[in-house]
């Protein structure tokens, strides 16, 4: 596994593959004082459809999966 630090730059470019004819917008976001932990969720528009993510921030950077450490049932209330 790669142990270099992943900026949600990165991931974003990675998972939506903006163009420049696109556009990316943080749609909802959690702080960090927040219980359930940190994240973000990103949107992108295509011609055909509506494109969102949600990326978790973890001690080594972004993720888009949630860390383990919150349990599933807090990760549950992140999708409401």
């Amino acid at each position: 596994m790669n142990s270099s630090p992943r900026s949600l730059h990165s991931l974003v470019d990675k998972w939506l593959a903006p163009t420049p004819t696109t556009f990316i917008r943080v749609t909802r976001f959690r702080s960090p004082s927040s219980l359930n932990g940190r994240y973000v969720r990103v949107e992108t528009a295509r011609q055909t459809c509506t494109m969102a993510m949600f990326f978790f921030r973890h001690h080594d950077g972004w993720c888009v999966f949630p860390p383990l450490n919150n349990g599933m049932a807090s990760l549950s209330r992140v999708w409401v």
